[in-house]
């Protein structure tokens, strides 16, 4: 018996793109898993000697490593230009989930300038820590909001669940145990699957914001933290390294706010309600 129900038309239609979008879903679990044995399996390695021992030492009044605390600013600044954006960008335009992530970013920025504010006040291997608490946050936003723009939603959704529970166990394992390397893999694996991600096309209604902008503003800020002494010579006393990758890495977030800008000003015309439920 033959059913031509106009009910199921579309379901046999779209049944390549669902097989498509379930093997880019398979391909980042697997990377994933990857990222996982090897940070379960690579040797363990210790913070630097002098990690904590920066380039610029200056204190302001009684405001300890002024510059390297105050440089969070801009961090927080972001973030809440951010969260601004993200409330002008109607749900039907890319849908609740993608909203959602763009938020957690944007809320993880302003934590991060907060804990790393901290950190750089009496820095320590406590204050790492907290440190990179609130960088996982921003991190489980970032990625699972390239994951929602160039997979799927729910696969956004899955890999900031992800990150968000594995970036506090690895900066509590570096704390308490010295082991860096699986906040290390955390970096460079997250680095890894936004170029890789940035190979796929948007999905329909994604953000369509720029991977390669971020991370090519995040390994520039990446480059001064590794030269915090170099620069700070060669500035002459003006900045360090790590003060400028502070400024550098907040900028990463200008893609993600000037594409979420974008969308708003295009208005909510030819939106989806199905948008409301992805």
């Amino acid at each position: 018996m033959r059913m031509h129900s106009p009910l199921l038309r579309p379901l046999a239609s779209n049944a390549p793109a669902t097989w498509r979008l379930a093997r880019a879903e398979t391909g980042l679990l697997l990377a994933v898993a990857l990222f996982a044995l090897l940070a379960w399996l690579l040797p363990a390695q210790g913070l630097p000697a002098g990690y904590h021992d920066f380039a610029d030492q200056r204190a302001w009044g009684h405001l300890p490593h002024a510059l390297n605390v105050l440089s969070n600013l801009p961090f927080a600044l972001m973030g809440a230009w951010g969260l601004l954006a993200v409330r002008r960008v109607p749900v039907a335009r890319i849908g609740a989930t993608r909203r959602a992530l763009a938020g957690l970013f944007f809320a993880g920025l302003v934590l991060t300038a907060l804990c790393s504010a901290g950190y750089h006040w009496h820095p320590d291997d406590a204050g790492l820590c907290l440190d990179r608490l609130g960088m996982g946050l921003a991190f489980a936003g970032l990625l699972g909001l390239a994951a929602a723009d160039r997979v799927a939603a729910r696969a956004g959704v899955a890999l900031a669940a992800g990150v968000a529970l594995a970036a506090p166990w690895a900066a509590l394992l570096a704390w308490q145990a010295g082991n860096m390397t699986p906040w290390a893999v955390l970096q460079v694996g997250g680095l890894w699957l936004l170029a890789a991600l940035a190979w796929r096309r948007p999905v329909p209604r994604a953000l369509g914001f720029s991977l390669l902008g971020v991370i090519a503003l995040y390994a520039l800020a990446k480059g001064l933290e590794l030269a915090d002494a170099p620069v700070w010579a060669l500035t002459q006393g003006l900045i360090s390294g790590h003060g400028a990758k502070h400024l550098v890495a907040a900028l990463a977030a200008w893609p993600v706010v000037r594409a979420l800008h974008r969308v708003a000003e295009a208005g909510p015309a030819g939106a989806d309600a199905r948008t409301m439920h992805d």
